[in-house]
């Protein structure tokens, strides 16, 4: 008898929408989200590195990676998450982060998360969700690359930090408050 546990078939997203920091965290409090990886995509290997990324001249926009069931959590639902706690109308830039690193983006790994993506935005457009356009891009998702390891969990390793006070936390209490009936039972910050 297989072991259910090892017979989950799991997806992977690849999201961006500003500091990366913020995005991990908020995907890490989702139910059926098994980890969310802070790394970079749209560039190449050589400058997937957070001092060249952090020049904004390398392509690559800080990005996460969310691995999820989706028999528990859907692309859409994982999208229209990612629509709700960062700014998808601001270009190049969330808050006081700026530049093309910081852009919002939709990294696609193939037409059918294309289609989803575009649908949604569609939706989103249509019913005025937002007082301007929308400038989330569609990239196609040719490489992902993690980030440093003091970027990984950055949010529950230093819940004092001050950027993450300002920025992180309140983006996590949204979708806390906004997608109550999605959250895992406890929450990654509430373990440390």
């Amino acid at each position: 008898m297989a072991n259910a546990a090892t017979s989950t078939v799991l997806a992977a997203a690849v999201f961006a929408g500003g500091c990366f920091w913020c995005v991990e965290a908020v995907f890490e409090e989702l139910d059926g989200v098994k980890d969310a990886v802070s790394g970079y995509a749209g560039g190449s290997k050589e400058t997937a590195n957070y001092e060249a990324v952090c020049t904004g001249a390398t392509g690559h926009a800080e990005a996460v990676k969310i691995i999820y069931d989706p028999a528990k959590i859907s692309y859409r639902k994982l999208l229209e998450v990612h629509f709700a706690t960062h700014d998808p109308t601001s270009l190049n830039r969330q808050g006081n982060d700026v530049g093309t690193q910081y852009r919002s983006a939709i990294f696609y790994a193939n037409a059918e998360e294309k289609k989803i993506a575009q649908d949604y935005i569609a939706e989103l457009t249509k019913n005025h969700a937002y007082n301007k356009p929308i400038v989330t891009t569609l990239e196609p998702l040719k490489e992902f690359y993690p980030a440093e390891t003091y970027h990984q969990n950055f949010v529950c390793n230093n819940p004092n930090q001050g950027y993450v006070q300002a920025v992180a936390l309140p983006k996590v209490d949204k979708v806390r408050h906004k997608f109550a009936d999605s959250l895992k039972k406890e929450s990654p910050l509430d373990k440390k």
